[in-house]
């Protein structure tokens, strides 16, 4: 059955289509019939109890360039659809958290993928500490004294903000480093939140492993390798995509945490896995479809759908 799709994501026009797993999303609900409505996080309102957006009908296709059409917006009661896509990129800051306050007034009536009061309590590097067994030594402070502490138990550590996201400000701190100072000055007056430190793994070289876990199962994953001179493997930052599959250590760790994703709505989860170390669990707008599927990898997307539409369906 057709179904009427509200996608609250960054503007379209701006997209990169290859990697963009939003996108990936928008051309398998195309090629299935269903009705397309765009719309950004910035044009939400409520009034009187109803949430609503000014939506423009939208059409996709896989050409670089021109890869969509919008018709003229029209103000709709986000309750009328039958599934609203939460894909807007982060940051996870007080803007996201109250769209999902917002979206949550709609949610299950009108399915919202991924449920909005789980995306709003399972920030990435947050909702990952439940599993503590399955990372590396983990530490969440802003004290300077309790940092050094970890650092002499630990030796080298990164570094990172506890909302960042896409690899921005990931600095590795040697056991011996006279940046150490500057780096913790620098984070005390750009972060108010406390910041998260884990023991350095060497093995990132070899890959981050991005796993996609839909419905709490793993069905396809992706190794990005950093670049030279980087540390970070996220491919916004240059790092490189290799085909991979599961090991048994990421197989234990997807059976541990799908139950809980599943449970609270998760529909759409993206792990990253680094030397058998689980370091995040990705909520919000996780990526990696089209990557997966360019590497010969399964087409997820389509098993996001048939999963949505069994939700929406029920």
């Amino acid at each position: 059955m057709p179904l009427t799709v509200a996608v609250q994501m960054d503007p379209i026009q701006k997209i990169r289509i290859a990697g963009d797993s939003t996108f990936a999303l928008l051309l398998e609900a195309e090629r299935r019939g269903h009705s397309l409505l765009h719309y950004g996080p910035e044009r939400l309102s409520m009034r009187n109890g109803a949430v609503t957006a000014p939506v423009e009908p939208l059409r996709v296709r896989d050409q670089e360039g021109d890869h969509a059409t919008l018709g003229e917006p029209v103000r709709m009661n986000l309750a009328e659809a039958d599934v609203v896509l939460m894909r807007q990129d982060p940051p996870f800051d007080i803007a996201y958290i109250t769209a999902t306050h917002l979206l949550e007034r709609i949610h299950p009536g009108t399915l919202v993928v991924n449920d909005p009061a789980s995306v709003r309590n399972a920030p990435e590097k947050l909702f990952v500490l439940h599993y503590p067994d399955l990372m590396p030594p983990t530490l969440v402070s802003r004290d300077k004294a309790e940092i050094e502490a970890f650092r002499r138990e630990n030796g080298a550590v990164v570094m990172k903000p506890l909302h960042g996201h896409g690899g921005a400000a990931v600095i590795r701190i040697l056991p011996e480093d006279p940046n150490f100072g500057s780096v913790f000055d620098l984070f005390s007056v750009t972060f108010r939140e406390p910041w998260m430190i884990q023991r350095f793994l060497p093995r990132v070289s070899e890959g981050d492993k991005r796993i996609i876990l839909v419905e709490g199962e793993p069905l396809g994953a992706v190794n990005r390798v950093p670049a030279a001179n980087d540390l970070r493997s996220n491919m916004v930052r240059g790092g490189a995509a290799n085909a991979t599959e599961l090991s048994d250590r990421e197989r234990e760790i997807c059976a541990t945490i799908g139950p809980e994703l599943k449970r609270r709505g998760l529909l759409f989860v993206g792990i990253d896995v680094i030397d058998g170390n689980l370091t995040e669990i990705n909520v919000t707008s996780p990526t990696g479809l089209r990557a997966i599927r360019r590497l010969g990898g399964p087409d997820i997307a389509a098993a996001i759908w048939d999963a949505i539409e069994a939700r929406a369906g029920g």
